[in-house]
């Protein structure tokens, strides 16, 4: 068995322990408290498990493709995350350009400040290096997110502990989330998001406008949380909800995507500053779904390559995900999300490599097959749980090592 299964096995065990026959009192608090313990390391302890194997095989597709694991975790955008958080946005190494080989002062600007100024604060900490800081910053993101999504897994309509646990494990699994070991972003985005969604199904509407404002400060993907919440927060003010608090989420939630694209647009000059940067560095720009379209069809009739095919059926999955979640009744800000999150990754003309990570943030699609899951058999879960953990291991393994060009 791998690390795991082990892991999967006695954790999804722990929620379904079957009775013996009349242990003593102090048998039944041990057996208590060790249940107790279990079930609060779990949601950390899965995720770890399936990412340490992730970096396992990282290992063994560095070493087949001659690459350093440390570069490849580094590499791409984790290099401009790693300079801002060293230099700031006017100290950035000059070797770092665009997508045409330019750079101006502005170009930095296309990179979103939470994540980096995480790092910056971690690696002032007396000898922490600041690679050493980033790792640590995705790592600490993924657990607080594990638990975030245990928590929404347990919250929503039919959930259950189980089912919260089966999704931290799918969405530690998901095809590109070698992302959450790198010096990226998509961790601190992912932990501020499941939280401010969980305030949103538990109606802690301070707790998913504080959240929504942290996430609006690392990654553009914001927008589509910014809707659900703000969304969501409306719908109960108008059903005479929860009082003042639903005002504040809904007033809180914007503040920090609205905060940084408004500061982008004093230093560039104009009220479209980031998106006139992404542009111009990157051609990427909202198309409605043009480019990826033509993508998807020239991908299918003439494959070029694992990556790219992959892509293609991921998109295609996640579009039925949509519409199962949306039948299954799940809780539409979930539903919202997670649809905003695809339309905005389907919507983009930019680089058609990154599609597969910028989906890693939709995990709410995630939450009904959690849910299918979670009332199978343990072994049947744990068993398709392995399956693709093992995939998943590989396919990001390819992207960052065997896979030439950016993610």
């Amino acid at each position: 068995m791998t690390p795991t299964t082990l892991v999967a096995v006695a954790t999804l065990e722990a929620v379904h322990v079957e009775p013996e026959d009349a242990p003593s009192a102090r048998e039944r608090l041990a057996r208590a408290a060790r249940h107790r313990v279990t079930l609060a390391v779990a949601p950390a302890a899965l995720y770890l498990a399936v990412r340490e194997l992730g970096l396992l095989v990282l290992q063994l597709m560095a070493d087949r493709w001659g690459e350093d694991v440390a570069r490849a975790l580094t590499s791409w955008d984790g290099q401009w995350f790693l300079g801002i958080a060293e230099g700031g946005y006017a100290g950035v190494p000059a070797h770092l350009v665009d997508a045409f080989g330019r750079r101006s002062a502005e170009t930095p600007l296309a990179f979103f400040p939470g994540y980096p100024a995480l790092v910056r604060w971690v690696a002032g900490l007396p000898g922490v290096e600041p690679v050493g800081a980033a790792f640590a910053v995705s790592l600490l993101s993924g657990v607080v997110c594990a638990y975030g999504l245990a928590q929404l897994g347990r919250r929503v309509f039919g959930g259950s502990r189980r089912a919260g646990l089966v999704l931290v494990v799918l969405f530690a699994a998901s095809p590109m989330a070698v992302v959450l070991s790198m010096t990226y972003s998509e961790a601190t985005f992912c932990a501020l998001a499941a939280w401010s969604l969980v305030g949103v199904v538990e109606r802690r509407w301070l707790l998913a406008g504080l959240c929504c404002a942290g996430a609006g400060l690392v990654r553009p993907t914001a927008a589509a949380l910014v809707l659900a919440v703000c969304a969501a927060a409306l719908v109960a003010v108008w059903q005479r909800r929860d009082g003042w608090r639903p005002w504040a989420g809904a007033l809180l939630a914007p503040a920090g995507l609205a905060g940084y694209l408004g500061y982008v647009a004093v230093r560039t000059g104009r009220w479209d500053g980031w998106f006139a940067v992404q542009r111009g560095g990157w051609d990427s720009r909202f198309d409605g779904g043009a480019a990826t379209w033509k993508f998807a069809l020239l991908i299918l009739g003439e494959p070029r390559s694992v990556l790219e095919l992959a892509t293609v059926w991921f998109l295609v999955v996640a579009l039925a995900l949509v519409v199962l979640g949306a039948r299954r009744g799940l809780e539409w800000p979930l539903v919202l999300y997670g649809a905003g999150v695809l339309a905005m990754d389907l919507g983009s003309n930019g680089l058609m490599n990154s599609k597969a990570r910028l989906l890693l943030p939709a995990f709410t699609l995630l939450v009904p097959v959690a849910l299918a899951l979670a009332r199978r058999r343990t072994g049947t879960a744990v068993a398709v749980l392995a399956g693709l953990s093992v995939f998943s291991a590989w396919f990001g393994a390819y992207a960052i090592t065997a896979w030439q060009y950016a993610i």
